[in-house]
């Protein structure tokens, strides 16, 4: 971490976000809870699978009770539908960008942990707005990185908890370090990325929300929500230095993996902690 210290229905989003090339058996839930099945969506075989998320409205933020929490006055958003990836960018599809002579032709070092499924690691937001430019380009859809409020949405499916599974996290539900620095298992500080959709998804289907990495998102980085966007679009400022990440990684604590939390990196920051996953617009 830096920047100093890194300080409707289913159906309708489908209908919505038509188009898909190549639909994939999946499962997702509107906020409201009433479940249908649906199809995720993949542009080409070397591209991330999609989610659809239905248009709905959600309190961002935590409440004063909530533990570990920090500027995170709760607020009302309204989300349009978006589709987001089911997983984080792994580094199969990066290497694919890459190979296709996109992403700048940044190899980032997996630190010994492995490829293919595992997320893609070492990549600053430059790197990830490289990536969707590319997506972009080799579908001729509208790929690029979530906004803070649409990635807290999709995170929490629903839920008004800490963690979308409810109060408490366990490591049997995400990648994060619970061992407060003591002598523990190993799977209570794993010390390293998973591959991705290693641990159940939330009720919209999606993977990882919590924990394994860092996810950069468009909006630049502000100390507190006055101000900030109830349309659920992202919060930007010309030439800011600072962009949001959010959802915790395999290094952090419980109270970093929280929905509601938020950190600050610099734009050109490349971390083995950091990934992304990514959002295609309506049609």
């Amino acid at each position: 971490m830096s920047f100093s210290v890194r300080v409707c229905c289913i159906a309708a989003a489908l209908m919505v976000l038509g188009g898909c090339s190549q639909p994939q058996t999946g499962s997702a839930q509107s906020a409201n809870g009433s479940g249908a099945a649906t199809a995720s969506i993949r542009d080409c075989a070397d591209c991330p699978e999609m989610v659809p998320i239905p248009t709905g409205e959600f309190t961002m933020g935590s409440p004063p009770s909530e533990l570990y929490r920090g500027a995170e006055a709760q607020h009302r958003v309204t989300i349009p539908a978006f589709a987001l990836g089911k997983y984080e960018v792994t580094f199969a599809q990066w290497d694919a960008c890459v190979s296709d002579g996109g992403c700048g032709g940044h190899k980032p070092d997996d630190q010994g942990w492995g490829r293919e499924t595992r997320p893609v690691i070492g990549v600053s937001w430059d790197d990830a707005k490289a990536y969707v430019a590319w997506l972009s380009r080799k579908t001729g859809k509208q790929y690029r990185l979530p906004s803070e409020a649409e990635w807290e949405y999709a995170a929490r499916g629903g839920t008004t908890t800490p963690f979308s599974f409810g109060d408490k996290i366990t490591t049997a539900q995400a990648n994060y370090d619970s061992s407060g620095g003591a002598t523990v298992a190993p799977e209570a500080n794993r010390q390293k990325t998973l591959p991705v959709g290693s641990f159940p998804a939330n009720v919209f289907g999606l993977h990882d929300m919590h924990g394994n990495v860092w996810e950069w998102v468009e909006d630049c980085w502000h100390d507190e929500y006055t101000g900030a966007p109830a349309d659920g679009s992202a919060w930007v400022t010309p030439n800011c230095g600072g962009h949001v990440m959010r959802g915790g990684s395999w290094e952090d604590y419980a109270g970093d993996v929280r929905a509601a939390a938020r950190v600050a990196s610099g734009r050109g920051e490349q971390s083995w902690a950091d990934g992304f996953r990514v959002v295609r617009s309506a049609d």
